[in-house]
């Protein structure tokens, strides 16, 4: 699994939201979990196609429940990311 925080830097939309799920997703990394802090949303990418990228995508806004699949099996309370949005 990997996991990014989104900057609020200019590029952080082709990086985070374009270039990084690609990239992962052609490695096979089966899950990419992306914190986005300008739309205040968690992002879980999974089925990651070589040739098309993650398949499915579960996104929740700050204040949700998000699961976490095996071999984590949490549930993420995305509750408390409220606090370090700026």
């Amino acid at each position: 699994m990997a996991v990014e925080v989104t900057s609020y830097d200019s590029d952080t939309h082709r990086r985070d939201r374009e270039e990084k799920p690609a990239g992962y997703a052609d490695a096979g990394i089966p899950y990419y979990l992306l914190i986005d802090r300008d739309d205040c949303s968690v992002t879980l990418f999974s089925d990651p196609s070589p040739t098309d990228g993650y398949q499915i995508t579960v996104r929740k806004t700050f204040g949700h429940k998000l699961s976490l699949p095996e071999p984590l099996g949490i549930e993420l309370d995305t509750e408390e990311l409220k606090r370090y949005v700026d």
